[in-house]
């Protein structure tokens, strides 16, 4: 059985951890493409077909927030992963309407990275 990796696009500013959510993914098996603003995201969005997108909140430009419900009217299908370093985060009622969950916003930083590809798998046996 030839099963296509997931496709998942990371929506980051810090270079450093941008690099690192992208490494470990593809090591894992995931096919992945990142961005260092909002707007290059949604500028991929419309060049591919993601399954799942990792979302910092604090970006430059267009923020997180702002990122997820413009990519949502682009892709309704996609799933999101928030990944942001703020521990006061919470889910605006908008999000939770759209199916994300406290369960998909992960602080950082990841104390083992092993977390984000457990969400991510997670996710897709939800479709």
């Amino acid at each position: 059985m030839n099963e296509q990796p997931i496709k998942v696009l990371i929506i980051e500013d810090e270079e450093m951890v941008r690099i690192n959510l992208e490494d470990f993914l593809e090591d894992d098996g995931f096919e992945v493409k990142s961005a260092d603003s909002g707007e290059l995201g949604m500028e991929l969005l419309g060049e591919y077909k993601f399954e799942i997108v990792v979302v910092d909140m604090r970006l430059p430009g267009m923020d997180g927030n702002t990122f997820i419900k413009e990519a949502n009217k682009i892709q309704p299908l996609l799933n999101f992963i928030i990944h942001t370093g703020s521990a006061f985060y919470t889910l605006p009622k908008e999000f939770r309407d759209m199916g994300i969950t406290k369960e998909q916003v992960l602080l950082k930083p990841l104390s083992d990275m092993e977390i984000l590809t457990r969400a991510i798998r997670k996710l897709q046996t939800k479709k």
